[in-house]
């Protein structure tokens, strides 16, 4: 059917224009009158998709807070800054972690063996791709365990033994699992006192409510537009190394955790709320470098060390995730604000993912009360306080700023700690 000369003949308002440039889909003017009634009909889906009424308060377009010369708004455009950068962190973390273990294989050979950092990997299992591909398959239940005896002529307990050399040549060595905790302690340390001093003079840290006064016409500085490029970078990063990993038990939480963040810090970026989004930031940084201490305190054989920092990252846990985060954060973005700012539907998809990382918090707090109770019992932390294997629970981040949590303790009572 011959499209209607009606579309063929169709002009773009001014303001549609602008809109649309956003998304880049404004095409060149060439093309067949189909092409024009397809490219029409994505102009208006992308209209709709960043309509001022959706993003802003009433009465405000985009091109109110563009940027220009005068002005440095937030750019969209430079989300996919972080993009890049997240491979460039996934490369240091790298190189870091292979320096670590060359100095302390190579060249703190004594210091290393002093502390117990073992590199030694479990015996690996023979090759045999009947069983490989159920361990893949994770059908690896007694039903099945029986039908691969079967198949291969073996006794159930060959087809086991098997699998569990196979499930611990997945697990990390402890070398590797120090030097993955010193990689995150560093960016946690640097990203908490880097954020600190980008805030330290800025108003908003002292009085939230200048997070909404004279908004959105808010301009971004230059450390503030470092601070969240390099922070939404990591949780990028986190993402994508998460299921290069051994995958963990907490997988999905994780998962959650990680796009809820990185979808907070696109919103705040798009609708020019970074002043909120930045304290968010670093109200969630200062309890993960505690939590990244304490595993490399453990790792090190340093239980007594170990012990106390972890009950410095309990009460910093607590005071910021459950304290802080929601009776100051919180509170302001959904008590205080509607006050000074009408509100817009992408403010309240906004505050909707603020609350669902505080529901993560009580999820994770829940865990490490678990384990505090667990320690305080057997009288020193037992086991590894993030576990490495599917069976056991891992470290959680809000980021990762933000959120680190985890691991499986051992009742000294009941049973023997486990080395690793």
């Amino acid at each position: 059917m011959r499209p209607s000369p009606h579309l063929c003949r169709a002009r773009l308002s001014p303001e549609r224009s602008m809109l649309n440039a956003r998304t880049h889909t404004v095409y060149t003017a060439a093309g067949s009158c189909g092409h024009r009634e397809m490219k029409n009909i994505l102009l208006n889906i992308s209209a709709t998709f960043w309509s001022p009424d959706i993003w802003l308060p009433s009465n405000i377009t985009w091109e109110d807070i563009s940027p220009n010369a005068d002005n440095k708004y937030a750019n969209y455009q430079h989300l996919i800054f972080p993009l890049p950068m997240a491979f460039v962190l996934l490369g240091m973390r790298y190189t870091l972690e292979r320096l670590l273990h060359f100095l302390i294989r190579y060249w703190f050979a004594p210091f290393g063996r002093s502390l117990s950092i073992k590199n030694t990997r479990s015996k690996r299992a023979a090759p045999n791709e009947i069983l490989e591909k159920a361990y893949l398959s994770k059908k690896t239940k007694r039903k099945q365990i029986l039908a691969l005896a079967k198949q291969l002529d073996w006794s159930e307990r060959q087809v086991e033994r098997w699998l569990r050399l196979r499930r611990s040549q997945d697990k990390p060595s402890t070398l590797t699992k120090f030097c993955e905790s010193c990689w995150r302690c560093f960016y946690y340390t640097y990203s908490f006192f880097y954020g600190l001093v980008v805030l330290w003079d800025k108003p908003w840290l002292w009085d939230i409510k200048h997070c909404y006064y004279n908004y959105p016409y808010h301009p971004v500085t230059s450390d503030i537009w470092w601070y969240y490029m390099i922070s939404m970078a990591f949780y990028w990063a986190l993402s994508f190394s998460q299921f290069f990993d051994v995958r963990r038990k907490d997988f999905w939480q994780m998962f959650i955790h990680h796009i809820a963040t990185i979808s907070l810090m696109c919103f705040s970026w798009v609708g020019n709320l970074t002043r909120i989004g930045s304290l968010v930031l670093l109200v969630h940084d200062s309890a993960d470098i505690f939590l990244e201490a304490a595993k490399i305190s453990k790792y090190a054989n340093y239980q007594k060390i170990c012990d106390c920092i972890f009950v410095v990252f309990t009460i910093l846990w607590i005071g910021t995730r459950i304290g802080v985060y929601p009776f100051w954060i919180i509170y302001s973005t959904s008590i205080e604000a509607p006050k000074i700012v009408p509100m817009f539907p992408a403010y309240y998809i906004f505050n909707s993912l603020l609350i669902l990382l505080l529901l993560l918090h009580a999820i994770w707090t829940y865990v490490i009360l678990q384990i505090a109770y667990r320690a305080f019992n057997a009288g020193q932390m037992e086991g590894d306080i993030r576990s490495n294997s599917s069976d056991e629970v891992s470290d959680t981040s809000v980021n990762n700023t933000p959120i680190n949590s985890t691991a499986t303790y051992t009742n000294k009572s009941t049973s023997k700690p486990k080395t690793h």
